[in-house]
């Protein structure tokens, strides 16, 4: 199996944007493969936000430098529950009207190990919701249209010390 290990796998990323969007999330990959994402982001519109791992964990230039969605398959955009999607599509995150998501998803196409894990990559949060592939938009097969990237972080296997708190 794709990323399959014999020990439980973990890597966190800490999101920030260029506005007041910040949170952290935690991966863990269990024995049998899936990976579990869990956290909270804050400072986001209320409402649905597309969320996904990009192929770069480059944040020179913000979220821009985090590439295209991570698509090591080549497949066309769709929903996390699509036989057809990339990798890295994780459909859409729910932000309450106090602009705080609470994030938890299993997916097993996210490996912290093998031949496509996703460690060293960026988590991204988009400024719109993502159609899913669905939308008939231009942009519907590629990005989901799910607009401006809002808040980023490359994932780490460290723990990760910021002022007093530790990730």
């Amino acid at each position: 199996m794709e990323g399959g290990s014999k020990a439980t796998l973990k890597a966190v990323a800490l999101i920030t944007g260029d506005t007041n969007v910040r949170g952290f999330i935690h991966f863990t990959q269990i024995p049998n493969g899936i990976t579990h994402v869990q956290g909270k982001i804050t400072g986001l519109s209320p409402g649905l936000h597309g969320f996904h791992i990009h192929a770069l964990g480059d944040t020179t230039n913000g979220c821009n430098s985090t590439g295209p969605h991570f698509n090591p398959l080549k497949k066309d955009h769709g929903a996390p529950s699509d036989g057809e999607r990339h990798a890295g599509d994780l459909g859409n995150i729910i932000a309450g009207p106090d602009g705080v998501a609470e994030v938890s998803i299993k997916d097993w196409q996210i490996p912290l190990s093998g031949q496509h894990s996703i460690l060293g990559r960026a988590v991204v949060v988009h400024a719109d919701p993502d159609d899913l592939g669905k939308g008939g938009h231009e942009l519907s097969k590629t990005t989901g249209n799910a607009g401006a990237r809002v808040g980023c972080g490359r994932m780490y296997t460290k723990r990760i010390r910021i002022g007093n708190c530790m990730f």
